[in-house]
Protein backbone atom coordinates (compact mmCIF):
# COMPACT_ATOMS: atom_id res chain seq x y z
CA UNK A 1 0.00 0.00 0.00
CA UNK A 2 1.71 3.40 -0.89
CA UNK A 3 0.72 6.84 0.96
CA UNK A 4 1.76 9.71 0.09
CA UNK A 5 2.15 12.44 2.88
CA UNK A 6 1.57 16.25 1.70
CA UNK A 7 1.14 18.52 4.55
CA UNK A 8 2.17 21.45 5.24
CA UNK A 9 2.87 23.59 8.35
CA UNK A 10 3.21 20.38 10.49
CA UNK A 11 7.16 18.95 11.26
CA UNK A 12 7.25 15.93 8.91
CA UNK A 13 9.07 13.69 10.72
CA UNK A 14 6.86 13.34 13.85
CA UNK A 15 4.17 12.68 11.64
CA UNK A 16 5.60 10.34 9.23
CA UNK A 17 7.19 8.55 12.25
CA UNK A 18 3.57 8.26 13.85
CA UNK A 19 1.49 7.41 10.67
CA UNK A 20 4.35 4.06 10.18
CA UNK A 21 3.90 2.95 13.46
CA UNK A 22 0.15 2.61 13.26
CA UNK A 23 0.82 1.20 9.59
CA UNK A 24 3.84 -0.41 9.99
CA UNK A 25 2.87 -2.50 6.65
CA UNK A 26 2.75 1.08 4.43
CA UNK A 27 5.09 2.55 2.80
CA UNK A 28 4.67 6.18 3.51
CA UNK A 29 6.76 8.65 1.42
CA UNK A 30 6.80 12.65 1.58
CA UNK A 31 5.57 14.05 -1.88
CA UNK A 32 8.12 15.94 -3.91
CA UNK A 33 8.15 18.37 -7.02
CA UNK A 34 7.92 15.87 -9.52
CA UNK A 35 6.30 12.73 -7.94
CA UNK A 36 3.80 11.51 -10.20
CA UNK A 37 3.93 7.97 -8.90
CA UNK A 38 0.82 6.04 -8.10
CA UNK A 39 -0.14 6.05 -4.66
CA UNK A 40 -3.32 4.58 -2.89
CA UNK A 41 -4.19 7.34 -0.80
CA UNK A 42 -2.88 10.87 0.21
CA UNK A 43 -2.72 12.59 3.74
CA UNK A 44 -2.74 16.21 2.63
CA UNK A 45 -3.24 19.43 4.47
CA UNK A 46 -2.36 23.01 2.48
CA UNK A 47 0.18 21.54 0.13
CA UNK A 48 1.22 21.62 -3.53
CA UNK A 49 -1.81 20.72 -5.66
CA UNK A 50 0.66 19.71 -7.87
CA UNK A 51 0.41 16.58 -5.22
CA UNK A 52 -3.07 15.97 -6.11
CA UNK A 53 -3.33 16.24 -9.49
CA UNK A 54 -2.60 13.41 -12.51
CA UNK A 55 -2.73 10.95 -9.07
CA UNK A 56 -4.59 7.90 -11.00
CA UNK A 57 -5.84 5.29 -8.34
CA UNK A 58 -6.40 7.03 -5.82
CA UNK A 59 -8.53 5.24 -3.08
CA UNK A 60 -8.99 8.25 -0.88
CA UNK A 61 -7.87 11.83 0.40
CA UNK A 62 -7.39 12.90 3.79
CA UNK A 63 -7.88 16.42 4.57
CA UNK A 64 -6.12 16.65 7.70
CA UNK A 65 -8.35 19.32 9.40
CA UNK A 66 -12.21 20.14 10.09
CA UNK A 67 -12.06 22.28 7.55
CA UNK A 68 -12.40 22.17 3.88
CA UNK A 69 -12.22 25.42 2.71
CA UNK A 70 -8.87 25.42 1.67
CA UNK A 71 -9.20 22.17 -0.39
CA UNK A 72 -12.30 23.64 -2.05
CA UNK A 73 -9.96 26.32 -3.00
CA UNK A 74 -7.48 24.62 -4.73
CA UNK A 75 -10.44 22.53 -6.50
CA UNK A 76 -12.02 25.53 -7.83
CA UNK A 77 -8.57 27.26 -9.01
CA UNK A 78 -7.38 23.87 -10.83
CA UNK A 79 -10.54 22.27 -12.29
CA UNK A 80 -10.15 18.09 -12.73
CA UNK A 81 -7.77 18.43 -9.83
CA UNK A 82 -9.63 15.47 -8.17
CA UNK A 83 -11.48 12.67 -9.58
CA UNK A 84 -15.36 12.44 -8.96
CA UNK A 85 -14.90 8.85 -7.98
CA UNK A 86 -11.97 9.45 -5.22
CA UNK A 87 -13.69 10.15 -1.44
CA UNK A 88 -12.19 13.26 0.33
CA UNK A 89 -12.29 12.30 4.19
CA UNK A 90 -11.94 15.18 6.62
CA UNK A 91 -11.07 14.29 10.15
CA UNK A 92 -14.42 14.13 12.23
CA UNK A 93 -12.86 15.12 15.38
CA UNK A 94 -9.32 14.15 16.28
CA UNK A 95 -9.28 16.10 19.84
CA UNK A 96 -10.46 18.91 18.35
CA UNK A 97 -14.07 18.86 19.67
CA UNK A 98 -12.87 19.14 23.15
CA UNK A 99 -10.80 21.91 22.62
CA UNK A 100 -13.50 23.45 21.09
CA UNK A 101 -15.67 23.23 24.21
CA UNK A 102 -12.79 24.22 26.43
CA UNK A 103 -12.63 27.78 24.63
CA UNK A 104 -16.29 28.14 24.26
CA UNK A 105 -17.00 27.37 28.16
CA UNK A 106 -14.00 29.31 28.81
CA UNK A 107 -15.70 32.84 27.12
CA UNK A 108 -19.34 31.96 28.12
CA UNK A 109 -18.08 31.97 31.78
CA UNK A 110 -16.07 35.01 31.44
CA UNK A 111 -18.79 36.94 29.64
CA UNK A 112 -21.61 35.77 32.04
CA UNK A 113 -19.78 36.09 35.28
CA UNK A 114 -18.57 40.16 34.14
CA UNK A 115 -14.52 38.86 34.29
CA UNK A 116 -14.21 40.95 30.93
CA UNK A 117 -15.70 43.94 33.13
CA UNK A 118 -13.53 43.00 35.96
CA UNK A 119 -9.98 43.22 33.84
CA UNK A 120 -10.58 46.48 33.03
CA UNK A 121 -11.59 47.97 36.26
CA UNK A 122 -8.31 46.61 37.66
CA UNK A 123 -6.54 48.32 34.97
CA UNK A 124 -8.07 51.69 36.16
CA UNK A 125 -8.16 50.51 39.96
CA UNK A 126 -11.66 50.66 40.53
CA UNK A 127 -13.19 48.67 43.10
CA UNK A 128 -16.89 47.71 41.85
CA UNK A 129 -18.38 44.72 42.43
CA UNK A 130 -21.33 44.21 39.56
CA UNK A 131 -24.87 42.85 40.32
CA UNK A 132 -24.43 38.48 40.22
CA UNK A 133 -25.79 37.27 36.51
CA UNK A 134 -27.87 33.96 36.23
CA UNK A 135 -27.24 32.02 33.54
CA UNK A 136 -30.84 31.67 33.04
CA UNK A 137 -30.62 35.71 31.69
CA UNK A 138 -27.91 34.57 29.45
CA UNK A 139 -29.40 33.08 26.04
CA UNK A 140 -25.97 31.59 24.45
CA UNK A 141 -26.75 30.92 20.21
CA UNK A 142 -24.64 28.14 18.57
CA UNK A 143 -24.21 28.84 15.07
CA UNK A 144 -23.23 25.18 13.56
CA UNK A 145 -24.58 21.72 14.36
CA UNK A 146 -21.91 19.69 13.27
CA UNK A 147 -18.34 17.51 14.40
CA UNK A 148 -18.05 20.79 16.68
CA UNK A 149 -20.96 22.95 17.03
CA UNK A 150 -22.79 20.22 18.31
CA UNK A 151 -20.41 18.90 21.70
CA UNK A 152 -19.75 23.23 22.44
CA UNK A 153 -23.77 23.53 22.66
CA UNK A 154 -24.26 20.71 24.82
CA UNK A 155 -21.84 21.33 26.98
CA UNK A 156 -22.95 24.77 27.40
CA UNK A 157 -26.53 23.75 28.03
CA UNK A 158 -25.16 21.18 30.45
CA UNK A 159 -23.55 24.57 32.77
CA UNK A 160 -27.30 25.80 32.67
CA UNK A 161 -27.56 28.40 29.97
CA UNK A 162 -29.93 28.52 27.90
CA UNK A 163 -28.84 27.14 24.34
CA UNK A 164 -30.10 27.39 21.10
CA UNK A 165 -28.59 25.88 18.03
CA UNK A 166 -28.79 26.77 14.50
CA UNK A 167 -28.37 24.23 11.80
CA UNK A 168 -28.94 23.88 7.95
CA UNK A 169 -31.00 20.50 8.39
CA UNK A 170 -33.79 19.80 11.00
CA UNK A 171 -31.89 18.59 14.88
CA UNK A 172 -32.84 17.43 18.01
CA UNK A 173 -30.62 17.86 20.61
CA UNK A 174 -31.46 17.43 24.32
CA UNK A 175 -31.44 20.03 26.45
CA UNK A 176 -31.29 22.48 23.26
CA UNK A 177 -33.75 25.05 21.45
CA UNK A 178 -32.98 23.96 17.85
CA UNK A 179 -33.79 26.07 14.55
CA UNK A 180 -33.00 25.34 10.92
CA UNK A 181 -33.01 27.38 7.63
CA UNK A 182 -31.56 30.96 7.07
CA UNK A 183 -35.66 31.37 6.95
CA UNK A 184 -35.31 30.65 10.63
CA UNK A 185 -32.07 32.50 10.97
CA UNK A 186 -33.05 35.94 12.79
CA UNK A 187 -35.75 34.10 15.29
CA UNK A 188 -32.86 31.93 16.50
CA UNK A 189 -30.17 35.09 17.18
CA UNK A 190 -32.89 37.56 18.52
CA UNK A 191 -32.44 38.17 22.25
CA UNK A 192 -28.89 36.15 22.49
CA UNK A 193 -26.16 37.41 25.16
CA UNK A 194 -23.83 35.52 23.62
CA UNK A 195 -23.09 33.64 19.88
CA UNK A 196 -20.34 31.38 19.52
CA UNK A 197 -19.85 30.54 15.20
CA UNK A 198 -18.88 27.41 14.52
CA UNK A 199 -20.44 27.17 10.60
CA UNK A 200 -19.18 26.02 7.77
CA UNK A 201 -17.64 28.03 5.12
CA UNK A 202 -19.58 28.24 2.51
CA UNK A 203 -21.14 30.72 -0.14
CA UNK A 204 -23.88 30.81 1.61
CA UNK A 205 -22.22 31.85 5.40
CA UNK A 206 -20.32 34.41 4.62
CA UNK A 207 -20.37 37.43 6.68
CA UNK A 208 -23.24 36.35 8.73
CA UNK A 209 -21.84 37.68 11.78
CA UNK A 210 -23.11 41.52 10.08
CA UNK A 211 -25.24 44.16 11.63
CA UNK A 212 -28.38 42.10 10.65
CA UNK A 213 -27.44 39.75 13.41
CA UNK A 214 -26.02 41.67 15.54
CA UNK A 215 -29.42 44.40 15.85
CA UNK A 216 -31.21 41.38 16.51
CA UNK A 217 -28.89 40.15 19.59
CA UNK A 218 -29.14 41.79 22.99
CA UNK A 219 -27.60 45.00 23.85
CA UNK A 220 -23.97 44.36 24.97
CA UNK A 221 -23.69 41.11 23.87
CA UNK A 222 -20.90 39.50 22.60
CA UNK A 223 -19.38 37.61 19.54
CA UNK A 224 -16.69 34.31 19.48
CA UNK A 225 -15.88 33.26 15.80
CA UNK A 226 -14.44 29.88 16.08
CA UNK A 227 -14.94 28.58 12.34
CA UNK A 228 -13.57 30.85 9.72
CA UNK A 229 -12.77 34.91 8.80
CA UNK A 230 -14.74 35.04 5.97
CA UNK A 231 -18.04 34.56 8.83
CA UNK A 232 -16.94 38.28 9.84
CA UNK A 233 -18.18 41.62 8.15
CA UNK A 234 -14.91 43.46 9.45
CA UNK A 235 -16.43 46.53 9.06
CA UNK A 236 -19.77 45.96 10.51
CA UNK A 237 -18.08 43.92 13.21
CA UNK A 238 -16.29 47.39 14.22
CA UNK A 239 -19.30 49.33 14.10
CA UNK A 240 -21.50 47.28 15.97
CA UNK A 241 -18.46 47.68 18.62
CA UNK A 242 -18.00 51.08 18.90
CA UNK A 243 -21.71 52.22 19.06
CA UNK A 244 -22.26 49.57 21.98
CA UNK A 245 -24.59 46.98 20.74
CA UNK A 246 -21.68 44.39 20.95
CA UNK A 247 -19.77 44.73 24.37
CA UNK A 248 -16.90 42.45 23.04
CA UNK A 249 -15.46 40.12 19.92
CA UNK A 250 -13.42 37.38 20.74
CA UNK A 251 -11.91 36.52 17.33
CA UNK A 252 -9.83 33.31 16.41
CA UNK A 253 -9.73 33.14 12.85
CA UNK A 254 -9.33 35.57 10.28
CA UNK A 255 -10.01 36.27 6.41
CA UNK A 256 -5.69 36.98 6.05
CA UNK A 257 -3.68 34.85 8.27
CA UNK A 258 -1.42 35.59 10.01
CA UNK A 259 -3.21 38.69 10.89
CA UNK A 260 -1.66 41.76 9.08
CA UNK A 261 0.30 43.76 11.94
CA UNK A 262 -1.48 46.95 10.78
CA UNK A 263 -5.25 45.16 11.07
CA UNK A 264 -7.76 47.59 13.03
CA UNK A 265 -8.55 44.10 14.88
CA UNK A 266 -5.40 44.28 16.92
CA UNK A 267 -5.81 48.15 18.21
CA UNK A 268 -8.94 47.94 18.87
CA UNK A 269 -10.10 47.90 22.86
CA UNK A 270 -13.57 45.50 22.72
CA UNK A 271 -11.88 42.98 20.32
CA UNK A 272 -9.88 39.82 21.47
CA UNK A 273 -7.47 37.62 19.13
CA UNK A 274 -6.03 34.18 19.58
CA UNK A 275 -3.86 33.12 16.41
CA UNK A 276 -5.94 30.22 15.21
CA UNK A 277 -5.75 28.16 18.38
CA UNK A 278 -9.00 27.16 19.40
CA UNK A 279 -8.55 23.19 17.98
CA UNK A 280 -5.26 22.32 17.12
CA UNK A 281 -5.52 18.97 15.20
CA UNK A 282 -3.70 16.65 17.86
CA UNK A 283 -1.57 14.04 16.08
CA UNK A 284 -2.08 11.04 18.22
CA UNK A 285 -5.76 11.34 17.55
CA UNK A 286 -5.03 12.11 14.23
CA UNK A 287 -3.25 9.07 12.87
CA UNK A 288 -5.62 7.01 14.49
CA UNK A 289 -8.10 8.30 12.75
CA UNK A 290 -6.23 7.97 9.21
CA UNK A 291 -4.72 4.21 10.10
CA UNK A 292 -8.72 2.90 11.24
CA UNK A 293 -10.55 4.81 8.25
CA UNK A 294 -7.37 3.16 5.56
CA UNK A 295 -8.01 -0.32 7.48
CA UNK A 296 -11.59 0.31 6.91
CA UNK A 297 -11.26 1.01 3.13
CA UNK A 298 -8.97 -1.81 2.70
CA UNK A 299 -11.50 -4.09 3.92
CA UNK A 300 -14.14 -2.87 1.08
CA UNK A 301 -16.09 -0.70 3.97
CA UNK A 302 -17.54 2.58 2.32
CA UNK A 303 -16.22 5.54 3.29
CA UNK A 304 -18.36 8.99 3.86
CA UNK A 305 -16.32 11.80 1.51
CA UNK A 306 -16.86 15.88 1.36
CA UNK A 307 -20.04 16.73 -0.17
CA UNK A 308 -18.80 19.08 -3.06
CA UNK A 309 -21.74 20.79 -3.39
CA UNK A 310 -22.57 22.11 -0.15
CA UNK A 311 -18.71 22.78 0.93
CA UNK A 312 -18.30 20.30 4.24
Amino acid sequence: MEILFAMNGVNPSLWLDALRKAMPAANIRTWLPGDSAPADYVIFWKGDPAALSARTGLKAIFNMGAGVDALMALVGEHPGLIDDHVPVVRLEDAGMARQMVEYAIYCALRFARHFDIYEAHARERVWQPLDACSFDAFPIGVLGAGKLGLPVATALAGLGFPVRLYSRSEKEVPGVTTYAGPERLMEFATGTSLMVNLLPNTPETEGILGKSLFDVMADSSYIVNLARGSHVNDTELIAALDSGKLARAVLDVFRAEPLAADHPFWSHPGIDITPHISARTLLAESVAQVAEKIARRERGEPLAGLDFRRGY
